[in-house]
């Protein structure tokens, strides 16, 4: 029903606002880890947490631009967050893609209901990233979505929104820095670049900076991000959000940073690093879902 889409609107946006306050703390004055909400090697010495952006300042303060709340409905009035996809969160094209082809086949169901039109997102996703765009442009910021590849299992997706959002679609090997700006190699020569999009994990982004052997990424982008001449959407270090191990203290963070209680729940999480909810899930294990923490999205189940 209507209601309930508002409910769970204002439950999303909340958990949103929760999630980038956490982050801008964590990279800057760590004052949730101060007051001891959170434990502060769970944070520090996770695989997601990146120290090069300590301090650093996305643009708006934002560090996840997109993100995907993966929610399950359990009765009729109750809805549940099973976790959130808080670095590079993939699949809406497919229920794009889905909405088309459900409006084709059931023309009908959709005349008799009136149902909300998604039609609209590639248009709101480049409008939200030209909003990041880096500060005293005098022109229409140039967008690129960065991809691995086409053998990434998410390919269609990385093509299918930059050709509804008209931007080009690019891998490493097309984009360099020149001049102390972020340049695309296309058939008129070398172009500014304002705004990546990113398709891929924080540790292929820069081979100075990350993983020495990555191809996929650009030398020298993450220092040029940092100097705010090209925003990185999500934000490098985005992933210290959605690590499975600080799911379970989501509702102490939109409480902390919001001063509220959670408007939607989180499933009943048992945290095997407390020695009681260890010992009830190795004698549950059977009935128990059980993931790793240093996991997201599909992986680390």
């Amino acid at each position: 029903s209507a209601a309930e889409w508002r409910r769970l609107a204002q439950g999303i946006e909340q958990r949103v606002r929760a999630l980038n306050a956490f982050m801008y703390d964590i990279y800057h004055r760590q004052e949730i880890l101060r007051a001891g909400r959170i434990p502060e090697d769970l944070v520090i010495q996770n695989a997601a947490f990146v120290p090069e952006m300590m301090g650093a300042e996305p643009p708006r303060g934002i560090y996840s631009h997109i993100i995907g709340i993966d929610i399950v409905r359990t009765t009729e009035s109750d809805f549940y967050v099973l976790e959130d996809n808080t670095r590079t969160p993939s699949g809406v094209s497919y229920m794009l893609e889905n909405r088309e082809t459900m409006m084709h086949m059931f023309p009908d169901l959709f005349s008799r209901n009136r149902v909300a039109p998604v039609e609209q997102y590639p248009e709101d996703l480049r409008a939200t990233l030209e909003s990041v765009a880096p500060v005293g442009l005098d022109r229409e910021p140039t967008i690129v979505v960065l991809t691995p590849g086409q053998h990434n299992s998410a390919y269609f997706e990385h093509s299918f929104l930059a050709d509804r959002m008209g931007v080009e679609l690019v891998e490493g090997q097309d984009l360099l820095i020149t001049g102390g700006f972020l340049k695309m190699k296309t058939t008129q020569g070398l172009k500014q670049v304002d705004v990546v999009y990113r398709r891929i994990d924080d540790e292929y982004l820069d081979p100075l900076v990350f993983r020495p052997d990555s191809l996929l990424g650009v030398p020298g982008l993450f220092d040029l991000y940092r100097a705010g001449r090209v925003t990185i959407v999500n934000a490098p270090g985005a992933g210290i959000a959605d690590d499975k191990s600080i799911y379970s203290y989501v509702p102490e963070i939109i409480e902390f940073y919001t001063g509220r209680a959670p408007i939607l729940k989180n499933v009943e999480t048992y945290n095997c690093r407390n020695p009681d909810d260890l010992a009830y899930v190795l004698e549950h294990m059977a009935e128990l879902v059980v993931k790793e923490v240093h996991g997201s999205g599909g992986y680390g189940m």
